[in-house]
């Protein structure tokens, strides 16, 4: 089966993804519920030691800041993520490769289409895949 992108950019960062098996590459986040701010959108997920995570998603300039316990980083910083969603309704799939601007103590998502999407409440997944 083809899968069905949001658009023609999903379509072809989705040729570009990287195969991966390394699980220090790939993190699937679970989201429960967004909470809409006045322009972000924030969200709380667990890592892999059990303890609760916040995202927080804007729109404005392309990147992603890292969360270090989401990822097992060893001291490197990626270059890229990929940012992959399935939208509920449609189930189309956004894909955004982002620039990796640093480590935070919260995952940050700079990006328009994402944002504008969490604040429908159009996707609980993301999953995003690192690149060096």
């Amino acid at each position: 089966m083809r899968a069905s992108f949001y658009d023609e950019l999903s379509e072809k960062l989705y040729k570009e993804i990287p195969d991966t098996s390394s699980a220090s590459n790939k993190v699937m986040l679970h989201i429960d519920q967004f909470s809409v701010g006045q322009s972000y959108v924030t969200a709380k997920v667990e890592n892999r030691f059990g303890d609760i995570v916040s995202i927080n998603i804007e729109g404005g300039r392309q990147g992603i800041d890292l969360q270090e316990t989401l990822f097992r980083l060893k001291g490197r910083l990626p270059r890229y993520a990929y940012v992959v969603a399935t939208i509920n309704e449609t189930g189309k799939t956004l894909v955004r490769k982002l620039p990796v601007l640093g480590i935070k103590d919260w995952l940050l998502i700079y990006e328009d289409d994402l944002f504008l999407l969490a604040v429908k409440d159009a996707y609980d997944e993301i999953e995003i895949r690192t690149v060096d």
